[in-house]
């Protein structure tokens, strides 16, 4: 059988299929379609403005760096007027992340971006090795993620940003819609399709691949030939979110469509009043500064648990209740550096020693 042409040039032979349409397409075409659907998404969300600083949320990973190359490539093609930082956050996870960091400087070359590093050890004095030598791997990803999202704010606040983007990807977001209706977690089914977010206190931050599917990304890394980090987390494989995309893929294999589909639910989900109302208000945590809807926003209290060894304190109410039994926390406890709003903050920019 002769090969098929491109159902959009029918000129070039079609070289593969897309997982979100089904289409048989060339390479070409390919990149034409997904760095204009991208295209598409940013301008229908007007999601910059000319002049914005913007800071790409960096791991070295497939999202990360084709974001990375596409938000470069659409930049300059349509003359969007950005100022392009790469900031990365080194959670200390030997083996993984100190490596996927190399690529990411090679990615700063490439792309010829500024890049910012900022570790846990340096915010909060603990790695991510060492918390999970401390409490185990069974609620790691709770602490990662709190200390991992204050992380990015702070990084970008020391660039003077005015906007984060990650690489979040539709099967991301399809993914978390599904784990927040398994846990009942109204407040967060309300804003998690929201392709950006932004509280009183923090950065502006948004999601250009909501509508990408993450086959899609990997096809476009592996056609550019870009160069990213493949290996996952090496502590991810007992993550809750695991059971969510296991589930999402067993949809896929049914029902392409069932990833924007269930994305397209989330958004239609309206939170009534009434519940609205008895979700609390965001305040300053009285200890860092940064936002929180206690008194001490939840990284201060996942950190005054390690310190105090108990784990659990942040997490459970049984661990709260043993914690508040023992009294206040010492005179002096570690804590995480006051959290100054953007453009109050000198930038600090990690740049390349030059070649010798």
């Amino acid at each position: 059988m002769a090969p098929k042409s491109c159902a959009l040039c029918n000129n070039a032979k079609a070289i593969l299929r897309r997982p979100k349409t089904g289409q048989q397409i060339c390479k070409d075409c390919f990149f034409r379609v997904f760095e204009t659907e991208v295209h598409n998404t940013i301008t229908e969300a007007q999601l910059f403005n000319p002049g914005d600083r913007v800071a790409i949320g960096a791991s070295g990973g497939k999202d990360s760096t084709v974001l990375a190359y596409v938000m470069k490539t659409l930049n300059e093609r349509y003359e969007y007027g950005l100022n392009l930082f790469l900031l990365s956050i080194d959670e200390g996870i030997t083996g993984y992340r100190d490596d996927s960091l190399e690529t990411v400087k090679r990615n700063q070359q490439q792309y010829d971006m500024p890049l910012k590093i900022l570790s846990y050890d340096e915010l909060y004095g603990w790695t991510m090795d060492r918390v999970v030598s401390t409490i185990g791997k069974k609620n790691n990803c709770t602490f990662c993620g709190v200390f991992r999202r204050q992380a990015l704010d702070r990084g970008a606040a020391a660039l003077g940003v005015d906007h984060i983007v990650t690489g979040h990807n539709a099967d991301d977001i399809a993914e978390t819609v599904l784990m927040n209706i398994m846990r009942g977690d109204i407040a967060r089914l309300g804003r998690c399709t929201a392709i950006c977010t932004q509280g009183e206190d923090t950065i502006r931050r948004s999601k250009p691949f909501k509508y990408a599917y993450e086959k899609e990304i990997v096809m476009y890394a592996y056609f550019k030939k870009l160069d990213y980090f493949s290996t996952e987390c090496i502590y991810s494989p007992d993550a809750y979110r695991g059971h969510a995309r296991a589930f999402l893929k067993d949809l896929e294999a049914a029902r392409p469509s069932a990833i924007i589909d269930i994305i397209h639910s989330g958004e239609a989900f309206e939170v009534k009043d009434e519940v609205r109302a008895t979700q609390k208000t965001q305040q300053t945590c009285k200890r860092c500064g940064y936002m929180s809807s206690n008194d001490l926003c939840k990284a201060c209290s996942l950190l005054e648990g390690l310190e105090r060894g108990m784990s659990t304190a942040a997490i459970t109410n049984k661990g709260r209740r043993k914690l508040e039994a023992q009294g206040p926390a010492p005179d002096n406890p570690r804590t995480i550096p006051y959290f100054r709003p953007p453009n109050t903050i000198t930038i600090a920019v990690d740049v390349p020693a030059a070649p010798s």
